[in-house]
């Protein structure tokens, strides 16, 4: 079955704070949509940034009929065995709503701000590689311990341990992490469209499952969407500069519901099982509802 989730609340929804736009948008969801998503950045130039793991936590208490998940935590701003305990905790506390995304981390600006150290982008995976490892550990041991090259547990006890415990989804479109991703995800996320943008990595995440032995189809597949619906068609951009994300060009999925419905059908084809969009606007958002969601 496939389901959607709410990568984000547009920008022009009603309300005078981020958490009443939240609120507004997610009471009048159709129940296609299964999951909300949220980032986990620190900064983004003098832009007002939520920290990802509190509002998320809030936001679950808030809305029981949702699961919840990161697009994605950044592993480097977590000691993993914590992170472990925090999601075995909210995963208990909301009756198995959680699920735990995450990858290497990427944006230098916020790493230097608070004082992270940001190494080499080889190093980063290393570390996401060691810290899926240490959070299965917590999550299937007890006690547990383990001895990495960056991260070591002694002893270490996750009680209660999450049952069922949380999927594991890593984002990346990085032959190294993807690597990762083959060899110890659940699931999988990168943004569409296939041709432009998530054929590449699909093709090489199969290679990498393949070289190891692992049924690709062990992997759950998830999709960004971008839409955009304009209401004049000779306006629209295949892609657009997010204002979120300065310097960063996404895939913008429209401009109509038809080519929706065409880009999503062919995810759907090739395995694809969970969509997560986003919406350049509310008049969009709605479009996709009432016309996209009842053709797929």
């Amino acid at each position: 079955m496939v389901e959607f989730g709410l990568a984000s609340v547009p920008s022009d929804a009603p309300g005078d704070d981020r958490l009443s736009r939240y609120r507004n948008v997610l009471e009048t969801l159709p129940p296609a949509f299964t999951t909300v998503w949220l980032d986990d950045h620190l900064q983004f130039g003098d832009r007002e940034v939520m920290e990802g793991w509190t509002f998320l936590t809030y936001l679950a208490a808030l809305f029981p009929r949702f699961k919840f998940g990161h697009l994605v935590l950044c592993q480097s701003f977590r000691n993993p065995a914590l992170l472990a305990k925090m999601a075995a905790t909210l995963q208990h506390l909301t009756g198995g709503r959680y699920i735990l995304g995450i990858g290497a981390g990427w944006h230098e600006d916020e790493y230097s701000g608070y004082g992270y150290d940001y190494p080499s982008g080889g190093t980063r995976v290393e570390q996401l590689a060691e810290a899926i490892e240490v959070i299965r550990a917590l999550w299937t041991d007890s006690p547990a311990t383990y001895h990495g090259k960056h991260y070591r547990i002694d002893g270490a006890r996750c009680e209660p341990r999450p049952d069922p415990p949380p999927p594991i989804m890593v984002g990346t479109n990085g032959p190294k992490a993807l690597r990762v991703a083959a060899r110890l995800a659940d699931w999988w996320n990168w943004d569409a469209s296939w041709e432009l943008v998530y054929r590449k990595p699909y093709e090489i995440l199969r290679s990498h499952c393949e070289e190891i032995g692992r049924p690709f189809e062990e992997i759950t597949l998830t999709a960004g969407l971008y839409v955009w619906f304009p209401d004049d068609v000779s306006t629209f951009e295949k892609t657009f500069e997010h204002p979120a994300y300065p310097g960063q060009t996404f895939d913008v999925i429209g401009p109509t519901p038809e080519d929706a419905i065409a880009e999503i059908r062919h995810l759907i084809s090739v395995g694809v099982a969970h969509f997560q969009p986003a919406f350049q606007n509310m008049a969009t958002l709605r479009r996709f509802v009432d016309e996209v969601l009842p053709a797929v």
